[in-house]
């Protein structure tokens, strides 16, 4: 019995000790895809809202954040507050929102395309601001 639990508690440790470098290199992905959306451009002051309106697309960095391209080129990074670890880029983004702004005080719920379940939810952080370059 003792041998069984031993070696159990070594696979526990074992397995517990390899998430976080397969985390670590998720991290990495995701920053390597932001890093390329933004390439070129310099972050602005970050802002609470952004109108519903203006956003041409959405894309979904896995585990990381939300990038909102907006109608006049600008990118807005979205690092949520909370539920980030939910973030899948096969995902759907859901808002429910009751005025003409997405906020960071909004929560987005996610939904899998396959399966139409819901798969979490994250609650919006900052809009973080990455206009277009100026043309030299």
């Amino acid at each position: 019995m003792t041998r069984i639990s031993t070696a159990l508690l070594g696979a526990t440790l074992l397995a517990a000790l390899a998430m976080p470098a397969t985390a670590a290199t998720q991290d990495g992905k995701g920053e390597a895809e932001i890093a390329k959306a933004i390439a070129g451009r310099t972050a602005g002051k970050p802002t609470d809202c952004i109108y519903l309106r203006d956003i041409r697309s959405s894309k979904i960095i896995d585990k990381t954040a939300i990038l909102y391209e907006m109608n006049n080129g600008l990118i807005y990074v979205n690092r949520p507050k909370s539920g980030a670890s939910s973030l899948d880029w096969t995902d759907v983004l859901v808002t429910d929102t009751h005025s003409s702004q997405l906020c960071s005080i909004d929560t987005v719920k996610l939904y899998d395309t396959g399966l139409r379940m819901p798969t979490g939810w994250v609650g919006l952080g900052d809009f973080v601001p990455y206009p277009r370059p100026p043309k030299s």
